[in-house]
């Protein structure tokens, strides 16, 4: 490996600790370690298999990787205790996107990245293997043609809106869990046509500050609405 491209290594791994430390995430060497594999096995993949439009590796350590990680420590608050085990899918999870980050850093959480297009669940599979995570599996199909799920949370990040994410991916959710989309600027039209239809309603919304990104991101978190249980 050239000396370039050690430091460009030592780079990532600096700022990928100090995003951690800025999101309040404890981080164990072995945590990094497999993060930045990740980062560099999609890099590998997507020349083949056009994973994510994010070519340069510098983009995707922060849109990708700090992205995902920003979600961490807001759904292990709403799981409760530190440790607790839980069931989460992620929905439209293309290359693993927040679905194989949660499950390096949180391994009691059981983890399913759900995708319709075979190559995207095929490289979540393959990572699996290859970052030693038991807790990660992929699934290859349409989220609404699986068995419901029970899940803790169901998130997604970038898949639909707000709305025909609920009606597609609502019947995964336990009764007492949540449906938590990632989102950019505050997407007010699909609060109103979730809304409007009466199932689902928006519990609240958690503004997210991602490390290096200068663009607006935000958590919506999604519960039954009273009476259509």
């Amino acid at each position: 490996m050239s000396a370039r491209a050690d430091q460009a290594g030592a780079d990532m791994a600096g700022r990928l600790s100090l995003a951690c430390e800025q999101l309040g995430l404890a981080a164990d060497a072995g945590a990094m370690a497999k993060l930045l594999d990740y980062l560099s096995q999609m890099q590998r993949w997507n020349r083949t298999y056009n994973l994510t439009a994010i070519r340069d590796p510098q983009q995707m350590l922060v849109q990708h990787l700090f992205d995902s990680l920003a979600a961490v420590g807001p759904f292990s608050e709403a799981l409760g205790a530190p440790g607790a085990a839980a069931k989460i899918y992620d929905v439209g999870s293309g290359g693993g996107l927040p679905g194989v980050v949660l499950a390096i850093m949180r391994p009691n959480w059981s983890v399913t990245c759900v995708d319709a297009v075979e190559k995207k669940t095929a490289f979540v599979r393959q990572m699996s293997g290859a970052l030693a995570l038991p807790n990660l599996q992929a699934r290859h199909a349409r989220i609404e043609t699986l068995d419901p799920a029970e899940c803790n949370i169901v998130t997604s990040r970038a898949f639909a809106s707000l709305d025909d994410f609920a009606q597609l991916a609502g019947r995964h959710v336990r009764n007492d869990g949540t449906l938590v989309a990632m989102k950019g600027k505050l997407p007010e039209d699909e609060i109103q046509a979730l809304h409007a239809r009466g199932e689902w309603q928006v519990d609240h919304i958690q503004p997210l500050r991602v490390p290096e990104l200068q663009a607006e991101r935000c958590l919506i978190w999604m519960r039954r609405s009273q009476g259509t249980l």
